[in-house]
């Protein structure tokens, strides 16, 4: 059997960095070869590459001027027909598989590169921004996902229950992927027109991305809203000191949700994950705020230490 470039295979690297800017949730990105957003993306060179995470933190940094702190990996990427937005098309462009990575960071200063730039999330996937009820474009994506149904039990079942289209279904903010592949399957998201050779769909929803990125994106996004539940991942978002008020900002950014203020705020004293400072914030624009710290110490793998997420009614 031939090597992956003799099979005409090549292995790529995604970056999902996320990072809180005026209180919105950003992914970094960089322009694509049209245009569009990308995420961070660079060959894995199996004779000069060690590991896969090393190749990853050094194009990132080359291509962002970011240095990545802590990764996970996400998924990999690799159904026929994806490729490299850097790719150059043609007959001998490869098969592209691209393993993607998660990475969180409190730094959210500008790029030092200017192509570059933080993007708002809920800029690319509005319909997961519930923080103010349902946003204006939710009634026309279940219509028009309802027209695509055209009766189809199954298919009802899956809008219904994905976009908690009746009462009988409650939304679940770490479905992320799954509305994005159903929109992705009903011709309602440009990539689907792009990859069909289709005319976008007139007023399709949210901010394109190249290849396949918004997908991995999905992935990354979802990801993150399940970990938010069970371990403490959104202090990797915070800076050093932080209000409460703070806290709970950053963790509505994130899951799209509307939290109830003391429900919160009980819920984080239960975990006992943060203490007070003893020092207060006059960055609130009102009353002064107790700042807080996270509580150093090593937690156990096996400890469910999230933080609640109780929405408003």
């Amino acid at each position: 059997m031939g090597s992956p470039a003799e099979q005409g295979v090549r292995i790529g690297l995604s970056a999902v960095v996320i990072a809180l800017r005026d209180r919105k949730a950003c992914v970094l990105t960089t322009p694509g070869p049209d245009g569009g957003a990308a995420l961070p993306f660079g060959p894995f060179d199996p004779a000069r590459d060690r590991t896969f995470e090393l190749a990853l933190r050094d194009f990132v940094t080359a291509q962002t001027g970011f240095r990545l702190g802590f990764v996970e990996q996400l998924y990999t990427f690799g159904d026929l027909g994806r490729a490299s937005p850097r790719a150059t098309p043609g007959p001998e462009r490869r098969r592209e598989v691209s393993v993607g990575y998660l990475a969180l960071t409190a730094d959210a200063a500008d790029a030092p590169l200017a192509e570059a730039r933080w993007t708002p999330v809920l800029d690319i996937f509005p319909w997961e921004d519930r923080r103010d009820g349902d946003p204006a474009c939710l009634a026309p994506l279940i219509s028009d996902l309802t027209a695509w149904a055209a009766g189809d039990a199954r298919r009802q079942a899956r809008i219904d229950s994905l976009f908690a289209a009746t009462l009988a279904h409650r939304w679940s903010e770490s479905r992320v992927l799954e509305r994005y592949e159903l929109l992705y399957e009903a011709g309602l998201v440009a990539e689907s027109a792009r990859d069909q050779n289709r005319p976008p769909a007139p007023g399709a929803p949210g901010r394109s991305m190249v290849s396949d990125h918004r997908r991995i994106l999905a992935t990354g996004l979802g990801r993150l809203r399940s970990k938010l539940k069970y371990r403490p991942v959104l202090f990797d978002l915070m800076p050093p000191t932080f209000t409460l008020s703070e806290l709970q900002s950053a963790a509505e950014a994130i899951a799209g949700l509307s939290l109830h203020k003391q429900n919160f705020r009980r819920g984080v004293e239960r975990t006992s994950l943060v203490q007070p400072t003893g020092r207060l914030s006059a960055a609130t624009g009102g009353r002064p705020a107790e700042l807080f710290r996270v509580i150093d110490g090593d937690l156990s793998p096996g400890e469910a230490l999230g933080l609640p997420l109780p929405a408003q009614r």
